[in-house]
């Protein structure tokens, strides 16, 4: 058996794959077509105009999805092993919304380009990444008070430099877009595609970008470290019939069925 086909170690892995190939195979039609510069522009702007964004649309709002199931099975994977804990359940909780609302946030950059509706890209990127980089944080958390009686130390460390490396890609990107907007830079600097390095604000350009792309790897390494935790559970679907026809009837018992919902039982 192959490694991806232990439990469900193949959802981290499809997300972080297919999120990568969304934003390569984006990249690689808007520089061909001539469309950005390749010079690290911003992710979404790989996705601005057609025919790129049509495909960075589609892919991206698969991501989202696999994204909801996959923070949907850490979220059920920490409850099953911590069933008592009050802490753990609450922080939990509080992760499953954050990665939703982040995944919401994902979606809305797919569908609302710069170019045209500017303010809900915006507040979809800002949703995305902020709430994606505190989910990061309480799972971190959780992972600091599961160890070492259900994982390693090591697993915790690992994600806590994962966090201090999103942390620094998003204070280095806030502070300079936040310099590059609010500065003269030239009235059309937000809706910009090309950059030369002649022009003003192209410095602070090019660490913005770069810190946008930082954080995004920071939000792939950390995924990937679910691969192994992943291995370790399954999960099923029940059916509960009340009747044995569909018609409106007094219901009678019958067998429930349990059929695999993506693989075997919780393990």
């Amino acid at each position: 058996m192959w490694w991806f086909q232990q439990g469900l170690s193949f959802l981290p892995s499809a997300l972080v794959i297919w999120t990568f190939a969304t934003f390569i195979f984006s990249y690689i039609t808007a520089i061909t077509l001539h469309h950005v510069d390749p010079a690290l522009p911003y992710i979404s702007d790989t996705g601005t105009i057609p025919p790129e964004r049509c495909l960075f649309g589609v892919m991206l709002n698969i991501a989202a999805v696999l994204g909801i199931a996959t923070m949907y099975v850490r979220y059920k994977q920490v409850h099953a092993l911590n069933p008592e804990e009050n802490l753990i359940i609450k922080l939990n909780k509080a992760g499953l919304v954050l990665g939703i609302l982040s995944c919401l946030g994902l979606s809305l950059v797919a569908n609302f380009q710069k170019s045209t509706l500017f303010i809900v890209h915006v507040c979809g990127a800002v949703l995305a990444f902020s709430m994606g980089s505190f989910y990061m944080f309480v799972q971190t958390i959780l992972s600091y008070q599961m160890q070492p009686k259900i994982h390693s130390k090591q697993v915790f460390w690992v994600r806590l430099l994962l966090v201090i490396w999103c942390g620094v890609s998003a204070l280095s990107m806030m502070t300079c877009s936040s310099i590059l907007y609010s500065s003269d830079f030239g009235p059309d600097v937000v809706q910009k595609l090309h950059w030369n390095p002649e022009d003003k604000g192209y410095v602070l350009h090019l660490v913005t970008t770069a810190a946008e792309w930082s954080m995004s790897f920071s939000f792939f390494g950390f995924f990937l470290t679910y691969i192994r935790d992943f291995q370790k559970i399954t999960l099923r679907v029940e059916a509960n019939l009340h009747g044995l026809t569909l018609y409106d009837t007094v219901p009678c018992p019958v067998t429930n069925e349990r059929t695999p919902l993506l693989s075997r039982d919780f393990q």
